[in-house]
């Protein structure tokens, strides 16, 4: 008698877009969700060999109701939303995914960075709205724009991305310094900094760091006053590394020249969060966490899971 097919749930697909996902379903018999609720998953978990979940909690209660799940594949590089622990003392295999997203973090950073600097909205307006045809002008330097060359930037956390951050920045002609989460300044490629001395030099101070006990409520009014009027502050890391209140009324009252954020404390970012209603949105860039989700970066992850259940000895 043939081995009955491996099956296969994955809880919040919609979180991949449109990526293909045969990769996966060539291992076995792949049922797919766009969302679920925790309610929902409850009911979606019986029976099956793998869990593939990217921001669906995977706690007590979901292994309770799934006591033949072998695998938790988180299909994103952290894992605080799986119960790891419980996991382990039920012999059940965790796997995530790391450094699928580096190069598509990087090219958000440069894209919200070259857009800050540049003042490239405003300046394509002032072409479409006819600013720039009844100025009577060949040029239109009403506003200016920066140069990255020679101007510093501050890192905040040197892992992977932050490296491939710092290797990008030295192309434009970017000294480069950093500050350690850790504390340990592993990097011996750039002078590590104490955090105030990196956000008073800095021009750029670009965070990717992950959100722990070390990074929470790391940059509020008290560091943000600490930078360089003219400088930007741009957050790829997660949302509560930056007080968005702070960072709100900073961006008000010109305590610094802008910032970007791809991160929000609660995502999808409320109508009501303070930096959507400050007075100055043109200093303002957001996009809606999807620095990680390139579409290259996406079929990383789809093959990366795949490969992870491949490996799961079944």
């Amino acid at each position: 008698m043939a081995p009955s097919a491996l099956k296969i749930v994955f809880l919040d697909c919609a979180t991949l877009g449109d990526t293909p996902l045969s990769p996966i379903s060539s291992l076995g018999e792949l049922t797919a969700y766009p969302t679920s609720t925790p309610g929902e998953a409850l009911l979606r978990v019986p029976g099956y060999d793998v869990i593939i979940t990217n921001k669906v909690v995977v706690g007590k209660d979901i292994l309770d109701a799934a006591p033949g799940v072998r695998l938790i594949c988180e299909a994103a590089t952290g894992t605080n939303n799986i119960d790891v622990e419980e996991c382990r003392r039920r012999g059940i295999a965790v796997r995530n995914v790391a450094g699928y997203s580096t190069e598509s973090v990087v090219q958000i950073t440069f894209m919200h960075m070259l857009s800050l600097l540049g003042n490239g909205p405003d300046l394509d307006r002032r072409v479409k709205d006819g600013t720039y045809s009844a100025s009577g002008l060949f040029t239109d330097v009403t506003l200016r724009f920066i140069e990255m060359h020679s101007k510093t930037i501050g890192i905040i956390g040197m892992g992977t991305i932050g490296h491939r951050v710092a290797e990008v920045a030295r192309s434009f002609g970017m000294e480069v310094v950093y500050f350690s989460t850790s504390g340990t300044s592993h990097c011996k490629d750039y002078p590590s900094l104490p955090l105030e001395e990196l956000l008073q030099r800095s021009d750029v101070v670009s965070i990717h760091a992950p959100l722990n006990e070390r990074t929470n409520g790391l940059i509020g009014m008290k560091e943000l006053s600490l930078m360089k009027k003219d400088a930007i502050l741009i957050n790829m890391g997660r949302g509560g590394i930056v007080s968005e209140s702070a960072l709100a009324e900073a961006i008000d009252k010109d305590i610094i020249g802008g910032a970007a954020l791809d991160v929000f404390v609660k995502e999808p970012v409320p109508a009501d969060n303070p930096l959507l209603h400050t007075s100055h949105p043109e200093k303002l860039r957001f996009t809606p966490h999807t620095a990680w989700a390139s579409v290259e970066a996406r079929g990383r992850l789809v093959e990366a899971i795949a490969e992870n259940i491949r490996k799961g000895g079944f």
